[in-house]
């Protein structure tokens, strides 16, 4: 059956003409576009926030115990050169064959920037105002949560920014398990060459990600007035 267009011609999407951009496809597939841009965005958000929460402490540890930094350091870095089919395949054993296998998997991938960072961001903080500190009677745990690591905050969003994009490409491998949001497009996309289907999940990865980077530069100019005062 050939799809017709709303001027009754054949849909600029049917294989006879295949065209790269289709107002018709937009037209009949927006639904299918937006589902899959949310799937997209919460299972990038759910990675990064996941992957936070973990880079955290693994970072204090590290700082707390220099000797075992660079073997933190390297484990992260191990990590993210797993491939993605074979990081899904040890994950679904303990996670079926769920969003849960991307998420925990894409957060790993994350801990190589993250950890980095947040070691980086506390470094920044200058020794004399943490000595300032410690003479007014902060205790350890008082001067990381005031002094610490709203200091290193600027350092730690620029990491998580680059987290975060990052994240948004790295989803699309989830179609390998059913659950890649746009990726799951773009896989369906490159196997029957629908050219018009490719280019809008392309795009709309682009669109995201830049929509998050800017968002979190939003936050951290937020977080971080002194800093924003400073540039200007």
């Amino acid at each position: 059956m050939t799809l017709l267009a709303a001027d009754g011609g054949p849909a600029c999407y049917v294989f006879t003409i295949n065209d790269w951009i289709c107002g018709d496809y937009y037209r009949d597939r927006w639904r299918e576009l937006w589902d899959a841009s949310v799937e997209h965005l919460w299972i990038t958000a759910a990675a990064v926030v996941l992957g936070l929460l973990l880079a955290i402490p693994v970072a204090l540890l590290a700082r707390r115990l220099p000797r075992f930094e660079g073997l933190v350091l390297g484990a992260t870095t191990i990590i993210y050169t797993v491939p993605s089919l074979a990081m899904f395949s040890l994950l679904v054993p303990f996670t079926f064959l769920t969003p849960r296998t991307v998420i925990i998997g894409l957060a790993l991938y994350s801990l190589t920037i993250l950890v980095r960072q947040i070691l980086a961001g506390l470094r920044s903080v200058p020794d004399e105002v943490r000595e300032a500190a410690a003479g007014l009677g902060y205790s350890s745990l008082r001067m990381l949560a005031r002094i610490e690591l709203p200091l290193a905050l600027p350092v730690i969003m620029a990491g998580l920014r680059v987290a975060t994009v990052s994240t948004v490409a790295l989803t699309t491998v989830g179609s390998i398990v059913g659950y890649g949001g746009l990726g799951n497009l773009l896989a369906s996309g490159v196997d029957t060459d629908f050219k018009a289907q490719i280019l809008a999940a392309s795009v709309l990865c682009v669109l995201l990600a830049v929509v998050l980077d800017l968002g979190l530069l939003g936050v951290q100019r937020v977080l971080t007035p002194w800093a924003r005062a400073r540039s200007s």
